[in-house]
């Protein structure tokens, strides 16, 4: 596996994950790898059914996924340019499905050799609610997994 030549790192615009991001440019110039920055849109649930047969919902799905990638690219697109130094090669990836399927997917299309990922420290009932992108990131990876721990209330 070493040395590494291609690091996936999934972000969810939120503090761990650039946290996890700060680590992953660390590595890919320690290596001088290739990152894959990767952020995953995930489905919209289908709406509840309505009592009311006269009512029509006016909800419109298709526009509401064009608007969410294009929030996404942008905000990938400032992440970028935020947080990556010159002299890193850095590819943006805005996917839409379940977020660690798709993080596990792109893995395998590019063949990564490591993928760099935040944990979020839900625990309890909000880990059971929220799930764990993480773990399950973790339990099928193609590659090893470094996960970031994020901050706890006592850090």
């Amino acid at each position: 596996m070493f040395p590494v030549k291609k690091i996936l790192c999934p972000t969810d615009f939120s503090p761990p994950s650039y946290k996890a991001l700060k680590v992953a440019v660390e590595v890919a110039r320690h290596f001088d790898a290739g990152l894959w920055v990767i952020h995953v849109i995930p489905p919209m649930p289908p709406p509840a059914p309505v009592a009311d047969a006269t009512f029509a919902p006016t909800f419109d799905l298709p526009l509401y996924q064009q608007e969410m990638t294009t929030s996404s690219e942008q905000a990938l697109k400032a992440l970028l340019a935020e947080h990556i130094p010159a002299g890193l090669t850095a590819h943006p990836v805005i996917v839409s499905g379940d977020p660690a399927r798709e993080i596990i997917h792109m893995a395998e299309a590019q063949n990564v050799d490591l993928i760099i990922i935040a944990t979020h420290g839900h625990t309890g009932w909000g880990r059971l609610i929220f799930g764990s992108v993480a773990e399950k990131v973790v339990r099928l990876a193609p590659c090893p997994v470094l996960t970031i721990k994020a901050r706890q209330a006592g850090d």
